[in-house]
């Protein structure tokens, strides 16, 4: 008895299916509950499909205003905090010890809603 299937030997239908599960956690951030998608026909996902990418497209929108307004919420703060006499990255650690982030950069950028990328160096 085989466990998994891969990709490649699901019928469409199972692969929608999947892809289904997937682009309703991406939309709403959890896996359906209660849906029954065992009677779908391909034309059905596809029209779930358009309607999960509508929702994903504007989900991804607001998170980057979002993000784009704790950047300037965090910067303000930090400027703020910096005419205490402490340089920069003085007061970003005084803020990930206050989060109790342990030095977990990643940690700490979900805490203030800042993206996950927001303090790493790039080369």
């Amino acid at each position: 008895m085989e466990l998994f299937k891969s990709w490649q030997d699901m019928t469409a239908l199972e692969q929608a299916q999947e892809t289904y599960w997937d682009m309703y956690k991406d939309a709403y951030g959890h896996r359906p509950r209660g849906v029954d998608t065992s009677t779908w026909t391909l034309e059905d996902f596809e029209q779930e499909f358009a309607s999960l990418g509508s929702v994903i497209q504007r989900e991804e929108t607001d998170r980057k205003t979002a993000e784009a307004q704790a950047i300037v919420r965090f910067e303000e703060r930090v400027t703020s905090l910096m005419h205490t006499g402490a340089d920069r990255e003085r007061v970003i650690a005084w803020l990930m010890d206050a989060e109790h982030a342990n030095g977990d950069a990643d940690y700490f950028c979900f805490t203030q809603g800042l993206p996950y990328s927001y303090f790493r160096k790039t080369a």
